[in-house]
């Protein structure tokens, strides 16, 4: 490395610290970040990498994310791995994904970080469009940390907001044609903790990567007021600094939540 490097090396751990520093003193905090994945194919294609390089190091650098958020103290973490979309990508670059999301999901839930943080991991989508592999590594990292909770991983796989709000319609009707759910008391709440992340606050911050700046069928009604923050480099490149300056950003933001 020669000494040019280092200094860029030196300098960029330096606006790190001073980043995190103000993060830590500040009084707002994020309680719930969610991360629209984007940008690993772009990555692979621009660096002339297989698609599935692509990926595994997508993969890779949630790893890497997840240790900033627990650094950071962010108690909720939801990603978009995965669209009903995405569905209809070629079946061998499905079937990489699946091979990732089976390995990474075991690996995590095997993780000494995640027990000595008392991470919970759970998974939310349309599970049944999931191959049986995928699905049993979702039981068996589910399972393993299903006692935990300090912080909350939450991985999006096969979801779709629209699908999530049509369920959640679905489930309110029947309520409602059995007696069980009167029509005064359907409110913003009762459709709140009918879908997929019932258990879960609202994200107060978005993250999107790739240079995207759009939505993506993710958390339609979740985000009604959180803030967005769209980062130009794909998410294979998305560095520790990024992730510090998206949360800077927020704090220096007013929420008005419509006022």
């Amino acid at each position: 490395m020669g000494i040019s490097e280092r200094m860029g090396d030196v300098l960029g751990q330096a606006v790190e610290s001073k980043l995190l520093r103000e993060i830590e003193q500040h009084s707002v905090k994020v309680k719930h970040l969610a991360i629209i994945m984007d940008g690993n194919r772009r990555f692979a294609w621009k660096s002339n990498f297989a698609t599935g390089i692509g990926h595994r190091i997508g993969k890779e650098k949630l790893e890497r994310v997840l240790d900033w958020t627990l650094e950071i103290g962010i108690p909720w973490l939801t990603v978009y791995a995965l669209s009903t979309e995405n569905l209809n990508r070629p079946k061998k670059e499905l079937e990489t994904l699946f091979k990732l999301y089976d390995e990474g999901l075991r690996e995590i839930a095997d993780d000494k970080r995640i027990h000595e943080n008392k991470v919970k991991v759970q998974i939310i989508g349309r599970r049944e469009l999931l191959p049986k592999h995928v699905n049993d590594a979702i039981d068996y990292a589910e399972q393993k940390t299903e006692d935990y909770d300090q912080f909350v991983f939450t991985v999006c796989l096969a979801y779709g907001s629209r699908e999530e709000m049509v369920d959640a319609i679905r489930s309110i009707a029947a309520e409602h044609a059995s007696g069980d759910l009167k029509l005064e008391k359907i409110d913003e709440k009762a459709v709140s903790e009918r879908l997929y992340t019932g258990n879960m606050p609202d994200p107060d911050l978005v993250i999107r990567t790739s240079g995207e700046e759009r939505i993506s069928n993710f958390l339609l009604w979740q985000m009604a007021y959180s803030e967005l923050y769209f980062s130009d480099v794909f998410w294979p490149s998305f560095q520790k600094k990024d992730l510090l300056k998206a949360i800077r950003t927020f704090q220096d933001r007013r929420r008005r939540y419509g006022e």
